[in-house]
């Protein structure tokens, strides 16, 4: 897992991300100014409709797939390598195992790791059952998160796929095992729910530390190049990628002083998510119970 793979140079044209709304009629725009992807009194705004969404990476030999869970707003996204068909998933969901790994054949991929960016709190991770429908899948997750997998991630480690490879940055604050996971070439950043498209994970369940999140984000993701883009592991409004110099200017938590996000954070008065008290004891075994 630690095996050092040559970096890869950009290139110079990206494919146009494709996307599907249905159009939302409901709430009005004061009901939306109330506060960033919230409507008052109701919850995340979120797409009634989507299909996946692709996009042609930014790294030569690089196959890269966003895919999109509509109940709980999950991005799971699909990379691999060209030439060896060696093939990773993050942050799978269990209601879309089928499309997924119907997905992974047609394109006559190797799975070899399943990696969860934290143990999710609002729905139940596939890499357990699809362990069980793939031959030789391993599955990974922070070793801070409390979670049974086959490796446990730890800062610095590397994931690899074939040329490729994703290294692993600790970014606790929304969970203790939350983590980063950035391409050797720093082109792209997957977030999980430490850094959202201008947003960031709430902090008040599952050790949640405003304090440790402010710190992760400034010191483990914005230090990263302004182009590099930024892949969530949800969006409630149809936004599909940022970059990192979009979000340190524009993150209206993110652009604030410390204390003010801390502020902002303890105030922000959410409902727990519905699935909580399932998700997270499935999750802690790799999503392997009786569902």
């Amino acid at each position: 897992m630690c095996s050092v793979i040559r970096r890869v140079k950009p290139v110079q044209l990206v494919q146009a991300v494709t996307l599907r709304l249905r159009a939302n009629t409901e709430g009005s725009a004061d009901n939306r100014r109330f506060r960033p992807g919230v409507r008052a009194g109701i919850g995340p705004l979120r797409a009634t409709s989507r299909s996946y969404c692709s996009r042609m990476a930014l790294t030569e030999g690089l196959l890269f797939r966003q895919l999109f869970e509509l109940e709980s707003s999950t991005y799971t996204y699909l990379l691999a390598d060209t030439e060896t068909k060696e093939a990773i998933l993050i942050d799978p969901v269990l209601e879309t195992i089928d499309r997924d790994l119907k997905l992974i054949h047609e394109l006559g991929l190797n799975l070899k790791v399943a990696v969860n960016t934290h143990c999710h709190a609002d729905h139940i991770t596939s890499t357990g059952l699809m362990k069980k429908r793939s031959v030789g899948l391993r599955s990974a997750i922070s070793k801070f998160s409390g979670a049974s997998a086959d490796i446990h991630l730890s800062e610095g480690d590397k994931i690899t796929f074939g040329r490729h490879y994703l290294t692993v940055r600790e970014t606790p604050g929304h969970t203790d095992g939350c983590v980063a996971l950035v391409s050797g070439d720093h082109s792209m950043a997957f977030t999980g729910d430490a850094l959202l498209i201008r947003g960031c994970g709430r902090t008040d369940f599952q050790q949640g530390s405003p304090e440790k999140l402010y710190e992760s984000i400034h010191q483990k993701i914005f230090t990263l190049p302004d182009q590099c883009l930024v892949y969530p592991a949800h969006d409630y409004l149809g936004q599909t990628a940022s970059t990192v110099g979009e979000e340190r200017k524009f993150n209206p938590r993110l652009t604030k002083s410390l204390e003010e996000f801390v502020k902002i954070m303890n105030n922000l008065n959410l409902p727990k998510p519905k699935k909580i008290d399932t998700a997270v004891p499935a999750n802690l075994v790799c999503g392997v119970h009786e569902v």
